[in-house]
């Protein structure tokens, strides 16, 4: 996974809640806790998707926050500029294969613009109309992740699972009631509902 340093995260030990904003400050504030509590138990969760960050702690702060800033992907403009051949480089277009069928070939040479024009209107459409669904299933996704991680122990998590996908906000809210307040408070966040 590509880390941007300026990312929001969100870091436990255990079931408490010890951190939360850029990747560079959640490290930061993890090394102080390591320093209080060498043999805490840590994860850091991005806070758009759940999925788990590695964090490399090692060495001092400065060492740990350069090491971070390295990872800041390089100037877009640079790497446009660097790619050479056909196409509009400088728009970041990028080639990649598509299979349909001859009939949908056919429709899409028949339409202005061509094939490439038609399908980036089409793909434009459906990702204005899908905005609000496809909002809540990574939100929804994002919670389960979360939730699987640090609650798939915790009393009534298959109930809490079907709630959330059931977008019933107040039988999730009751079903988490007995979890952590970190984690009930996170999983609600992540959940949106």
């Amino acid at each position: 996974m590509n880390y941007n340093p300026d990312s929001k995260c969100t870091a436990f030990a255990g079931t408490k809640k010890i951190a939360s904003g850029t990747m560079i400050d959640v490290a930061l504030k993890i090394k102080d806790h390591l320093a209080k509590d060498a043999k805490a138990s840590i994860l850091v969760f991005d806070d758009r998707t759940s999925q788990q960050v590695e964090l490399d702690l090692r060495g001092t702060k400065d060492a740990v926050v350069k090491r971070l800033e390295a990872l800041r992907s390089p100037d877009a403009e640079a790497e446009i500029e660097k790619k050479t051949g056909p196409g509009r480089p400088k728009l970041g277009v990028v080639a990649k294969e598509v299979t349909l069928l001859p009939d949908h070939w056919d429709w899409l040479s028949r339409q202005p613009g061509g094939a490439s024009v038609t399908l980036r209107r089409l793909v434009d459409a459906a990702k204005k109309k899908n905005a609000a669904k496809d909002e809540l299933r990574q939100a929804q996704d994002a919670a389960y992740k979360f939730m699987t991680v640090m609650g798939g122990d915790l009393p009534n998590y298959e109930e809490a699972l079907r709630a959330l996908y059931a977008n019933d906000a107040k039988k999730f809210g009751k079903l988490l009631q007995d979890w952590p307040k970190d984690i009930r408070e996170h999983a609600s966040k992540l959940a949106q509902l």
